[in-house]
């Protein structure tokens, strides 16, 4: 089998990560895929650079030992800690995930920019380069989403406690005059329909998804590893969890693709 025919790679924190699987899928309808959701060792963004590293060299053996071609890093706080370190040990191309501050830069009016992240991503290096690289006029407000990572986890999206959370975190940001809200998390894009409830429609809401299949196209472009497809097969896409699938079942129940497998395993 040609290397082109070989699955892309996901992995995150969770489930979330199929927020970046979709549009990589709607982008890229020949490819074959693997995502791996370490639920079990959800939210990602409370721990250790260390303990972040090593959760990801993890996944990306199971990734490898099933001949993925590239790994996207579909995981914010994975990217931001450990994306330089995998980029040097792993003889792969790897596509990382990070909050689209620039994006947000280039379109707000108001010089005021909100960023909806996990205490892991806000933390890191990369972040705070990032941050540093815009126009020093325009404020960045950081709110860290405590909570939310895990109440997606836990089939909690449409909860109480869920509403009360995200009211709490983005009120603030609502009520000052900021016109661009940036989800540092791929978890996020799932509160969409409920962040919008709350900062009204006059913010921008702007997450990492479309870019990054963007440039995993052109990645795959440059290393002449698309795959041309077999017009009579589709692809497959299987999907791994470490805990309970019920939620994961849930969020992709709309994915109308009978060739999508999800197995709980032990990882």
């Amino acid at each position: 089998m040609s290397t082109n025919n070989f699955p892309i790679g996901f992995f995150d924190s969770g489930i979330g990560g199929t927020s970046i699987w979709k549009e990589v899928l709607a982008l890229l309808p020949k490819e074959q895929t693997i995502y791996l959701s370490d639920s079990k060792n959800a939210p990602y963004g409370e721990k250790s650079k260390e303990e972040i590293i090593a959760l990801c060299e993890k996944n990306i053996d199971f990734l490898l030992k099933r001949n993925c071609k590239l790994i996207v890093v579909a995981c914010n706080t994975a990217t931001t800690n450990a994306i330089a370190y995998l980029r040097k040990k792993y003889p792969i191309p790897f596509i990382g995930i990070e909050p689209a501050i620039k994006p947000a830069a280039l379109i707000t009016q108001t010089k005021k920019i909100g960023i909806l992240a996990t205490k892991g991503t806000l933390n890191s290096t990369l972040f705070e380069k990032t941050a540093g690289s815009i126009q020093k006029d325009i404020q960045i407000k950081e709110t860290v989403g405590k909570g939310l990572v895990e109440l997606i986890e836990g089939g909690k999206l449409y909860s109480k406690e869920m509403t009360s959370l995200l009211s709490s975190y983005l009120k603030p940001i609502a009520f000052d005059t900021v016109d661009a809200l940036v989800l540092g998390c791929t978890h996020y894009p799932y509160l969409i329909p409920q962040i919008r409830e709350i900062i009204g429609d006059k913010i921008k809401i702007i997450d990492s998804g479309e870019a990054v299949a963007r440039q995993t196209s052109a990645i795959l472009t440059t290393h002449a590893l698309l795959n041309s497809g077999d017009c009579k097969k589709k692809p497959q896409h299987l999907l791994y969890i470490n805990k309970d699938a019920t939620v994961l079942e849930s969020l992709l129940s709309a994915t109308k693709d009978h060739t999508l497998k999800i197995t709980k395993c032990d990882f």
